[in-house]
């Protein structure tokens, strides 16, 4: 990686001298990432809250269903598509098949597999989160960041999740 100038006080941190093999921009912008995950979310979930509506998790299982083929996956896909604990996957299942969202059903070729499966209340279920979930994008994203940032945003995340995904 070399020489980088430190992002907040613009002095050169050889990397080479850091235990940990960053140098303090990478620490930086890294921060600021998770900083504007936690909040961004947080901002999301009470949006949510606020509309009388479920957590994101709900949406995120509702979406990834109505997406997939048949409209229904295998629950270790669905974790891997969520990237979501399989533990913490079945017991979302289960507050979502409770209130009519998803059914289960069992994998006719492995007995042992079970299939989620979006319901039509599930469906609706999601479209009505998607009014408010799209608005909060728009008012604490969208409009904060420009389309060239965009693009350069979506390379850069593409390239670190392909490498990810490849180590995975």
């Amino acid at each position: 990686m070399g020489d980088r100038t430190d992002i907040n006080t613009n002095t050169n941190t050889n990397i080479s001298n850091l235990d940990t093999g960053l140098d303090q921009s990478c620490n930086t912008v890294w921060k600021k990432i998770l900083t504007a995950n936690v909040l961004l979310f947080e901002l999301y979930e009470r949006d949510l809250a606020a509309a009388d509506l479920p957590p994101l998790a709900w949406y995120d299982v509702l979406w990834s269903l109505e997406q997939a083929p048949e409209q229904r996956m295998r629950l270790h896909e669905l974790a891997e598509a969520m990237v979501i604990q399989r533990s913490n996957l079945t017991r979302l299942i289960d507050r979502l098949e409770a209130k009519g969202l998803v059914c289960r059903h069992t994998c006719t070729v492995d007995r042992r597999g079970a299939y989620a499966a979006i319901t039509d209340a599930g469906k609706l279920k999601r479209q009505e989160m998607w009014q408010v979930y799209s608005r909060s994008i728009a008012k604490y994203f969208a409009q904060h960041i420009s389309d060239q940032d965009l693009e350069v945003f979506d390379r850069v995340l593409n390239q670190v999740i392909s490498h990810a995904r490849a180590e995975y």
